[in-house]
């Protein structure tokens, strides 16, 4: 938690930093999920020129890393691979990092502590924390809520995963890092209160290791308008999820999904959608409490029905370039579909 001080650093006004603001970090590292939005952010920041090699990408597998068999319960199976291609096209360093077991292992906690988190270093350790708490009981999906306390796949398999990783690498001490998301206040009422600029959770500049961490969100007062501008000027290819219909690149199964999402996901991933209704079915709590995924989808059409856009979204490698001549705007685009509030 943030203190008095802490909350009271920048003035609520405050719309953007300058060049000149930017370059007094030694490190920016930009949380990146391969959407539009983490991708605009790392433009944002390119452009303004400060320089690559003190930028590093940081992604969270939500499934967590399974190297036997690529198991992908929620996300999309091309989203690492994809994250990786835009890192290596962009000539920047990219690390991900994990729960063990992921969303499937902590969704089935049943009287057990969470897992610990994994991440990457640069010096290619594998870095693990936590997983020492209370014992707890889950057997039920996240809850389509506000609360990140019952919406655990945001909390604890993305944000703590985030903290964890900085505040268990000592590189980060007696330096100022800024950490960079995509939140914008078009998405929601509730994200439209986020401040563009304030310290980050894993802040510590009073303490002893003056972990100097500032939070800010570059483009939290775009529209999609300019989001989507700013991608087709670098000719950059967007996540294949865009591409299929969806609007936003959350999880394929996202909790938040509409019958029309949901229909989507059921011609991608059939496989995907009926583990989750045998789920739902175990459980005996269905994602949205009155009607099953199954019920659901049938209220709902595909947005897009494309065999090639499939086989690519459901693949675990990239083979098409990252740069693109002729650039399309995804069929996603300016749709307006359910997301965390």
């Amino acid at each position: 938690m943030l203190n008095t001080t802490q909350m009271s650093l920048f003035p609520e006004t405050i719309i953007d930093l300058s060049k000149k603001e930017l370059m007094k970090y030694e490190k920016i590292l930009i949380f990146f999920s391969g959407g539009k939005d983490s991708l605009a952010s790392l433009i944002s920041i390119l452009e303004m020129g400060y320089p690559r090699k003190q930028v590093e990408l940081h992604h969270h597998l939500v499934d967590g890393r399974n190297i036997n068999n690529n198991s992908h319960l929620m996300d999309w199976p091309i989203t690492e691979a994809y994250c990786r291609a835009v890192a290596k096209a962009l000539k920047i360093p990219l690390y991900f990092s994990w729960k063990e077991g992921g969303f499937e292992r902590e969704m089935l906690r049943n009287n057990q502590p969470t897992a610990p988190s994994c991440f990457e270093t640069p010096d290619g350790c594998i870095g693990c924390a936590g997983g020492h708490g209370k014992p707890n009981t889950r057997l039920k999906f996240p809850q389509v809520s506000a609360d990140l306390s019952v919406r655990f796949c945001s909390s604890y398999l993305k944000i703590q995963i985030g903290d964890l990783m900085i505040r268990n690498q000592e590189r980060f001490n007696n330096q100022r890092t800024l950490c960079i998301s995509g939140e914008r206040a078009e998405e929601s009422a509730a994200r439209a209160k986020y401040k563009i600029l304030e310290p980050d959770r894993a802040d510590n500049r009073y303490g002893k290791s003056h972990r100097y961490i500032d939070r800010y969100r570059p483009v939290h007062q775009w529209k999609e308008e300019k989001i989507w501008d700013l991608i087709r000027e670098w000719k950059i290819y967007p996540h294949p999820a865009y591409h299929l219909g969806f609007s936003r690149c959350s999880c394929l199964h996202c909790i938040f999904s509409g019958p029309d999402q949901l229909a989507s996901a059921n011609y991608i991933d059939p496989d995907g959608l009926h583990r989750i209704a045998e789920y739902e079915s175990e459980f005996g709590v269905t994602i949205h409490r009155t009607l099953s995924v199954m019920d659901r989808l049938k209220r709902g059409n595909p947005v897009v029905i494309d065999d090639t856009l499939t086989k690519l979204a459901m693949s675990i490698k990239w083979e098409r370039p990252i740069f693109v001549e002729q650039w399309e705007l995804p069929a996603g685009a300016y749709k307006n579909s359910p997301g965390p509030v």
